[in-house]
């Protein structure tokens, strides 16, 4: 916590505005925290573009179309959008020891579930681990917004809750780059073991991370990180009553929806990214990995930069609709551009993922400014699920104008859904209550 910080929150606590509050503290071990739950995010994401990424070589070996290839991306959207509020109930009773506990079981059990799938004619055992993986996503996607709130101060909680998205875009990079590298097809003998390499080595890999977690993995520090979360802990309300506040919060709500198109609009992307590629570059399987690659690795650094850009300036609103954008912009470029050849598809893919998935931790702490004092976890599971509801359309409508209509138009489609979203983010209210609730302990 730096001086000023310290400063703001002693006044506060001198002067007797906040009385029987403990003194705000960091500890250390708020690193180790975040490390672990960005390993296990990771693992989880890993796995969600596992087969759409290598789509010809699982549609041949197991026999099945590529729509049921699709599939096995769009699961982890379809179950999020029902188990996420039973999911955020269970991260705000239980805590986030317990929740990431339950989340990397799954993730874990999941993998070994698709361990046993490799054979051409067990495609429904590995949609099957899939499914338990994607289900335990709800355990993942609201947790960096909580975990942040919980362990880190008011000058690093933007760039903590950046740095947990962070592991979701690690996750989702190696999932487009390494199955690639191991799967490249063959007779099915050799795809069989090439399966058995790839599936094995993301068991032992969650595996251990389950081991570790149950070792070192802790609920929250002996005393709040700053007064604001001090506040937040003791003006807890009952879930139910929390959904129907940000119900009513018209700002919130008007965030909801233009998160949701940004990130579908990502989702959609990013499953059909290989037959995009393949539809203009023949043979370019491994390229389709390492584009997707490039934007989820430049995503990463694009979140860290805006997560030290909120902390710094805190201009939550601001920066968010700076971003989208560029998002649009980028979208724009990737239409125009997609013919270009492939060394401008790599650079324009950049682009668009450093300013699209970078929009994740911006929205998460934006919407954290916008509903103070609601859980973290609650607002942040309603975005997600807007981002699946929105995947879930955006993949099926961009797949149908894709093959039906023109790749153009389905790009353009994109394009305009990210321009309604921009107009949405411009009518969100510049409040900030959690900051005011930290300027409120000056006073």
């Amino acid at each position: 916590m730096n001086s000023s910080t310290q400063d703001l929150e002693s006044k506060g606590a001198s002067n007797g505005s906040l009385p029987n509050i403990e003194s705000p503290k960091v500890y250390p071990i708020r690193w180790c925290m975040l490390i672990l739950f960005v390993f296990f995010s990771a693992s989880n994401a890993l796995q969600w573009i596992q087969y759409s990424i290598i789509s010809p070589v699982i549609r041949d070996y197991y026999g099945v179309s590529t729509d049921w290839v699709n599939w096995t991306s769009l699961i982890y959207m379809i179950l999020y959008i029902p188990f996420i509020f039973p999911g955020s109930y269970l991260l705000e009773k239980l805590g986030l020891r317990l929740a990431v506990t339950i989340g990397i079981f799954g993730t874990c059990l999941g993998a070994w579930i698709k361990v046993g799938s490799v054979d051409p004619e067990r495609f429904y055992v590995g949609f099957i681990g899939q499914s338990v993986v994607a289900l335990s996503q709800v355990f993942v996607l609201s947790v960096p917004a909580r975990l942040a709130a919980v362990w880190f101060g008011p000058d690093q909680v933007s760039s903590a809750c950046s740095i947990g998205v962070f592991g979701n875009q690690i996750g989702i990079a190696a999932g487009f780059v390494i199955p690639p590298m191991i799967v490249i097809g063959g007779s099915p003998d050799q795809v069989t073991k090439q399966l058995y390499i790839l599936f094995f080595g993301v068991a032992i890999l969650t595996s251990t991370l389950l081991v570790l977690i149950l070792i070192f993995f802790r609920n929250g520090p002996p005393t709040p990180p700053s007064y604001a979360a001090q506040h937040q802990n003791e003006e807890k309300t009952s879930f139910v009553q929390s959904l129907l506040n940000l119900a009513k919060n018209r700002s919130f709500v008007l965030l909801l929806l233009a998160y949701g198109i940004n990130v579908g609009v990502f989702y959609a992307i990013s499953t059909l990214l290989s037959e995009i590629i393949l539809t203009f570059y023949e043979g370019a399987d491994r390229d389709a990995g390492r584009i997707g690659l490039v934007i989820t690795v430049s995503g990463m650094v694009g979140s860290v930069c805006c997560g030290y850009v909120l902390d710094r300036f805190r201009k939550f609103k601001e920066t968010t609709i700076v971003v989208y954008a560029f998002s649009l912009i980028g979208m724009l470029v990737f239409t125009f551009t997609l013919s270009s050849g492939l060394y401008v598809v790599y650079l324009v893919s950049g682009l668009l993922g450093f300013f699209m998935t970078g929009l994740l931790p911006v929205g998460f702490e934006l919407g954290s400014e916008l509903t103070y004092p609601e859980p973290e976890g609650t607002q942040a599971g309603l975005l997600n699920a807007a981002s699946q509801v929105f995947g879930i359309s955006f993949t099926n409508l961009y797949s149908q104008l894709f093959y039906q209509v023109s790749y153009r138009w389905a790009n353009i489609s994109m394009c305009i859904a990210l321009a309604a979203g921009l107009f949405m983010l411009s009518c969100v209210s510049s409040h900030l209550r959690r900051q005011a609730a930290l300027s409120s302990t000056a006073k």
